[in-house]
């Protein structure tokens, strides 16, 4: 069963909470009473998943361009 913990605690103890979630504990992160996210351990099939997810967003990326624009100018007129 997951503990409840209110998002001030969170900010304030986060390292203490990490250290019980390696330890395999999970929690419920409220506002205001309601919940509003899940921490959980992480699996090595995550830690996988994850990183299978960030390589194949580098390389979708570097066959995007930009069509002869320069990002400064995109920045510039607020598209970015």
């Amino acid at each position: 069963m997951a503990m409840d913990v209110g998002t001030y605690e969170v900010k304030n103890k986060l390292s203490a909470i990490l250290d019980r979630v390696e330890k395999g504990e999970n929690f419920t992160i409220t506002r205001r009473g309601k919940a509003v996210a899940r921490l959980v351990p992480a699996t090595e099939r995550d830690r996988k998943q994850a990183i299978k997810a960030m390589n194949s967003i580098i390389a979708r990326s570097k066959s995007v361009t930009l069509g002869g624009l320069k990002i400064k100018d995109l920045v510039s007129e607020g598209r970015v």
